[in-house]
């Protein structure tokens, strides 16, 4: 069972419908309990990232979030789930994430229209297990107007160009985490999602 995590915010139900159509079970839910339980973790997410940060706290799945992927259980972050993964951001002045990932979250340049929306392509920094089925320049969707800084740029998986080259996922041991919804990204993000699930096997 694949544990979506419920924190008030993000388009839960697609990301467990992708889960379903590739024949994984996926279990939208607000209890840490679940958490410990799941073979893999979900945290996706869209809205802000300080009204996240704030509910993760008090519920204290962001907590649990941190011991499972310190346990090395699967797990998979999406848009905003990718950005609370990080040390802190500027997102309407600097709010602190969950600091599993060491860097920072910072708008996309002036000048680009916002939000970044659509379809936009990839470009490989590394192989990673979960793209191993996606090629070299896939298009897939975007729907962000703030961007994560990584200081190690060895868990940058892709890059995206939009008005500058920015990280487009991450990927380190058993954290994968991208900036493009893998539940709104057609076959490709199918493929996304069922490789995941296979990786909670």
């Amino acid at each position: 069972m694949i544990a979506v995590i419920d924190y008030g915010i993000g388009n839960l139900r697609s990301v467990q419908k992708g889960f379903e159509k590739v024949g994984f079970e996926a279990v939208v839910t607000a209890e840490k309990s679940m958490l410990d339980k799941a073979a893999g973790i979900v945290l996706p997410g869209v809205g802000a990232f300080r009204d996240a940060v704030n509910s993760l706290s008090k519920s204290g799945l962001g907590e649990e979030v941190i011991r499972q992927i310190a346990k090395g259980k699967p797990f998979l972050g999406i848009c905003l789930g990718l950005h609370l993964l990080f040390t802190q951001s500027e997102e309407h002045g600097i709010t602190q994430g969950l600091d599993v990932i060491s860097g920072r979250v910072i708008g996309l340049p002036y000048g680009v229209k916002i939000p970044h929306m659509g379809w936009n392509q990839i470009k490989k920094f590394q192989d990673t297990p979960i793209l191993v089925d996606i090629k070299e320049g896939a298009s897939l969707y975007f729907v962000h107007s703030y961007h994560a800084v990584p200081e190690d740029k060895n868990v940058i998986g892709t890059t995206t160009e939009y008005g500058i080259e920015f990280v487009s996922s991450i990927c380190k041991k058993n954290i994968f985490a991208s900036q493009f919804h893998p539940e709104k990204s057609s076959k490709l993000g199918l493929k996304i999602l069922r490789r995941f699930g296979e990786m909670t096997e």
